[in-house]
């Protein structure tokens, strides 16, 4: 049985890795795929851990090379999902959990058809620019342009199969957990992980 790939995306600001870190922490059966991008690290960001670091040379080699499952241009760096490491999982029949921006989200729907995408949104604009001010990271430019960017990503929010707002975080990270239930329940997974109660059961006395 092969497993379920997540697609998570969110507007800059949003609370995609918070509530994406505490869905794992839920949810130990789901594997986070880390992404390469082309960006420097932030500061408390790790190699391998946050992202793959690695430069934009490299990078557009890897997209050459057909080394990427997707990748967009976000913010003005490159990002991409190894095409390797998310299928060798998947064939394990582990679930994979990816964070990405609606470009790739789309890249991937087309690729692969039974995925399950989720867009969480913030409760307002207002929110939204307080959270990107608290970062207390970027300069007052790459804020502005992250909320303009903000209105680009979210009007692609109807591309995905569950809309979550974090506004009350535990709210939102019991709705994230509830689609991932949901997702194993399915008949088709249950009757593989339970073929062999289903047959006991089926049995004639």
């Amino acid at each position: 049985m092969s497993g379920t790939l997540y697609i998570v995306a969110a507007p800059s600001g949003g609370g995609k890795t918070s509530l994406t870190r505490a869905l794992l922490e839920r949810e130990p059966g789901i594997v986070l795929s880390v992404s390469y991008t082309s960006r420097l690290p932030r500061p408390g960001e790790a190699d391998g851990v946050h992202y793959h670091f690695v430069s934009r040379g490299v990078f557009e080699e890897m997209i050459k090379g057909g080394e990427f499952f997707e990748h967009a241009l976000v913010h003005g760096d490159l990002k991409g999902t190894a095409r390797a490491q998310v299928e060798r999982v998947l064939a394990q029949g582990k679930d994979v959990l990816l964070e990405i921006d609606w470009q790739g989200a789309r890249q991937v729907r087309e690729r692969m058809a039974d995925t399950v995408s989720i867009f969480i949104l913030p409760p307002s604009r207002a929110e939204l620019e307080r959270r990107l001010r608290a970062r207390a990271s970027d300069s007052e430019t790459t804020i502005r342009r992250r909320l303009a960017d903000s209105r680009a990503d979210i009007a692609h929010a109807q591309e995905f199969d569950y809309l979550v707002v974090n506004d009350d975080f535990a709210v939102a990270l019991a709705d994230l957990g509830a689609i991932v239930t949901t997702r194993q329940l399915r008949a088709v997974q249950q009757r593989e992980r339970y073929s062999a109660l289903l047959a006991d059961l089926l049995k004639e006395a």
